[in-house]
């Protein structure tokens, strides 16, 4: 048995006393020596050579124990919190090393834990919920992108560039007549009124001609990233190689049967409205889902551990440095161009992580309450989501993700369910009328009762 007590000593705090048997450890002393024994030099053996024996005579009898104890330490550890029951979130800390030798170690240290959460009523929640509606422009809008998408792109060689142009050029900047960093590129495809580039620059393209070389003078806008550069006038020298535009095509039956399901653009333009109008089903549902579990949030009563709101501010940096690094990018980088520090970005973050830990103990609080179970049917449907969306077989996703992982994440969820289900939602608060405006309908309301009549 590897704890001996468990004890809590502060809030949120566990005080741990364990040991480690003689056999254990010396395992992880043998352990410990056949990983670093190549690195030894003793006299009268080549590098790497000598015995145990001989380097525990000459080093020391505990060459070797700090390393064992890394070794050892962990499954110990493992086995211990198991034994105790409880859940720590932070690594161990405060440790104070009783005895090491031939007959084991002992050992005490502290751990902090998932807190006690008290939760207040759950059930009943109110918020208010966007009522969702979809105009026949907003169709028209996607037809149009779906008529953008299927553009055929045609050259032009006898005109000069006109607005919503395709056209390459090359181009390079000067700023008081020197050339500044990220101001020149070659062949460069910019469509002319994408707004793509600084006000100013994409007009002065428009009517100049393929082959022509020409200036394009602007102003940098005073909020613009670069300092060095910002509210200063350049001049860009282009050259014009070339010249495009879209020629879209008709928003006929014909396009809706190259493009969709359907037969006529009328039908096609039905499966539009209704996807627009899911969309906003889900983003409306969502926005409530939100609101919900912030008043959720706020229900929890408990002392948040500062490890656990600094974990959750690791993940929000993590995933935030992932998305810079999918655009070229990294965090390093960004905290340079904005001038921010890495303190004052993980403070950024922290009241939202304070906010993710508080759902996440209330999911489990709920869970608990309601007595949510995970069954194996929803273990291995999860399992083949993740298997499906990342093209893998079952057997490496489960190797990938631990079953308690996932255990959580379908337990969360179920949770949510339950908060959201017995929510409910709260009519939008009347619009105050001023005084005047109350006057003028008064006044008004004659007035049309009146041309009423003499119709």
């Amino acid at each position: 048995m590897s704890l001996k007590s468990a004890n809590k000593t502060d809030t949120n705090v566990y005080t741990l006393e364990l040991s480690i048997d003689a056999d254990t450890f010396a395992k992880a002393n043998d352990k410990a020596f056949n990983r670093e024994k190549s690195k030894i030099q003793v006299p009268g053996f080549r590098k790497g050579k000598a015995p145990k024996a001989f380097i525990e005579k000459y080093y020391g009898e505990g060459v070797f124990y700090e390393d064992a104890l890394d070794i050892a330490f962990p499954e110990v550890y493992s086995d211990a919190v198991k034994e105790a029951g409880i859940e720590p979130v932070d690594h161990p800390f405060d440790f104070d090393i009783k005895s090491i030798g031939k007959d084991g170690v002992e050992l005490v240290c502290k751990v902090t834990v998932k807190p006690e959460v008290e939760l207040g009523e759950y059930k009943g929640l109110k918020a208010e919920k966007d009522a969702v509606a979809v105009t026949d422009e907003e169709v028209d809008e996607a037809l149009n992108r779906k008529l953008e998408e299927n553009a055929r792109i045609i050259p032009v060689e006898d005109r000069a560039v006109e607005n919503g142009d395709i056209v390459t050029i090359d181009f390079e900047g000067f700023a008081d007549g020197v050339a500044f960093d990220g101001g020149k590129a070659e062949g460069y495809e910019l469509e002319i009124g994408s707004g793509q580039f600084i006000p100013g620059f994409e007009d002065q393209i428009i009517g100049h001609n393929i082959d022509e070389e020409f200036d394009v003078n602007v102003t940098f806008p005073e909020e613009y990233g670069e300092e060095s550069l910002a509210g200063k006038p350049a001049v860009f020298k282009v050259k014009l190689h070339e010249i495009k535009y879209k020629e879209l095509p008709e928003a006929d039956d014909d396009f809706a049967k190259d493009v969709s399901e359907f037969d006529t653009i009328a039908e096609y333009k039905d499966d539009l409205k209704k996807s627009i109008l899911d969309n906003k089903q889900k983003n409306a549902d969502r926005a409530f889902e939100n609101k919900i579990l912030d008043m959720v949030a706020d229900l929890v009563k408990a002392e948040i551990p500062d490890a656990m709101v600094e974990r959750a501010i690791d993940d929000a940096a993590n995933e935030f440095n992932y998305r810079l690094q999918m655009q070229g990018m990294n965090l390093d980088t960004y905290l340079q161009y904005t001038g921010m520090t890495m303190e004052a970005f993980r403070d950024s973050y922290r009241d939202k992580a304070l906010k993710d830990v508080k759902i996440m103990l209330a999911l489990e609080k709920i869970a608990e309450l309601e007595g949510i179970e995970v069954t194996e049917d929803d273990l291995n449907a999860e399992y083949q989501k993740f298997a499906d969306a990342y093209q893998m077989k079952i057997e490496d996703i489960k190797k990938a993700v631990s079953e308690d992982t996932v255990k959580g994440d379908i337990a969360n969820r179920k949770a949510i369910d339950a908060v959201v289900s017995a929510a409910k939602v709260k009519k939008p608060a009347a619009k105050r009328t001023t005084k005047k405006k109350a006057a003028a309908e008064t006044e008004a309301k004659p007035a049309e009762e009146e041309a009423k009549t003499e119709e």
